[in-house]
């Protein structure tokens, strides 16, 4: 029986093609009310074949997954239909990544641990983690994958990399006399840092409490801002957004290189860098969907654009030398200790429903579901209230913390404050 290759090979249609192939070792844990439930173990592979097609001064693509039960002659019909859609498809010409072969491993402790051991070392720590009084886990799920995967195309590039990763999925419950408040806590890592899951799960415990104790206030708060991780992240991730090839090519970036994204900095000055590996995150790659490898850039350098950064097929088309799609971020941290930025009159937000980011009307803001202010003397909870401010200002002014954390493909400060920010 000829191989998939072979027999995209012999379609004298087929310009070039690629082949992913995805194979996923898993130990899931299924906990209910602090028990035991479910073991699952479960191997599963996909394979993925993308089909390039030239025609005229046009190149097209499609895709269609191949299974073990698929025969050749549904191979060979699969890849005639796949070579009509790609004639439909009518892309600008680019060349596949060239011929590159290895094989790799992105960083992990998770190798050091046998998978029963390792999950059994998680669970242990998440439920410790659990000082809370009248608060409990009711649902906890872990999950432990192994990933290997591999790209190869028509120009011989065969490339292999294996990483992991693991979830874990918890209700955080908080119990009082006539009413319970429940929170969803997903919590992804690429490495083993018993004090980070330690910290994230206890965080959420605290937060389930402070949202039963919250209150909406009932007079007008004033202050500085306190940002955490998680809205950090977005913020930096509206800016790399901006600066991705597919941005500029379809005309939609509002920066040119050397542009100014801090206009008039007077806080923390903005730097960030794209990179295929973040440690414990579990958007690290050694290489991209195409088999390119990762080349770290600088986009943001002293506040101002520096460079552009994305996928092979988006470089050619601007001239570029592509880095790769590059899925984490290394932003620069600040001088301060996070401690510092608690004093006098201040909202540090816990969660919003989605920070917003507006680069184009100037905009920054959301609605705020619980953080703790401060006015001076003592801290409450409150929920209800929604923060705003001129995006350009907030950035002239923002200071970072000494401090990084992960979350993500985000490694940067782990808090910032910000001012010229109305809290309503």
């Amino acid at each position: 029986m000829m191989t998939t290759m072979e027999l995209l090979r012999a379609n004298e249609k087929v310009s070039g093609f690629k082949i992913n192939v995805h194979k996923k070792e898993s130990m899931e844990l299924f906990f209910v009310k602090g028990k035991l439930e479910t073991v699952r173990r479960t191997n599963t592979c996909d394979k993925e074949v993308t089909v390039y097609v030239d025609h005229g001064e046009f190149k097209g693509d499609s895709q269609f997954f191949v299974y073990p039960s698929t025969t050749a002659e549904q191979l060979k019909s699969l890849i005639d239909e796949a070579v009509d859609k790609a004639l439909l498809i009518n892309n600008q010409k680019y060349e596949l990544p060239g011929a590159e072969t290895g094989e790799y491993v992105v960083e992990s402790n998770f190798a050091d641990y046998d998978a029963t051991e390792l999950a059994a070392t998680i669970s242990k720590a998440v439920f410790e983690a659990n000082t809370v009084e009248n608060a409990s886990l009711n649902s906890v799920e872990v999950f432990i994958n192994k990933h290997t995967e591999t790209v190869l195309n028509s120009n011989g590039l065969e490339k292999t990399q294996i990483r992991y990763d693991a979830m874990v999925e918890a209700i955080p419950t908080y119990n009082g006399e006539n009413m319970s408040v429940e929170l969803y806590e997903q919590y992804n890592f690429g490495s083993l840092d018993l004090q980070d899951l330690h910290d994230e799960i206890a965080g959420k415990m605290a937060e389930v409490k402070a949202r039963f104790e919250a209150v909406k206030p009932e007079y007008p708060l004033t202050g500085t801002v306190i940002l955490n991780k998680q809205e950090l992240s977005s913020l930096f991730w509206h800016m790399a957004s901006d600066l991705n090839f597919a941005t500029v090519y379809s005309h939609s970036n509002l920066w040119k290189k050397g542009d100014s994204i801090q206009k008039n900095p007077q806080g923390d000055v903005i730097g960030i860098t794209m990179t295929g590996q973040v440690e414990g995150s579990t958007r690290s790659s050694r290489f991209d969907n195409d088999g390119l490898a990762m080349r770290d850039a600088r986009i943001v350098d002293g506040g101002k654009a520096a460079a552009w950064y994305g996928s092979n097929r988006y470089g050619q088309y601007l001239g570029e030398a592509p880095t790769g799609e590059l899925r984490c971020m290394a932003v620069d941290a600040g001088t301060a200790a996070a401690e510092s930025f608690a004093s006098g009159n201040y909202l540090e937000v816990v969660s919003m429903s989605g920070l917003q980011v507006d680069f184009y009307n100037d905009y920054i803001g959301g609605e705020v579901r619980l953080a703790y202010y401060h006015d001076g003397e003592k801290t409450i909870p409150v929920t209800g209230v929604s923060i705003s401010g001129k995006l350009s200002q907030v950035l002239d002014k923002i200071r970072f913390s000494s401090e990084r954390a992960v979350h993500g493909g985000y490694f940067g400060p782990a808090k910032a404050a910000l001012e010229e920010m109305t809290i309503f």
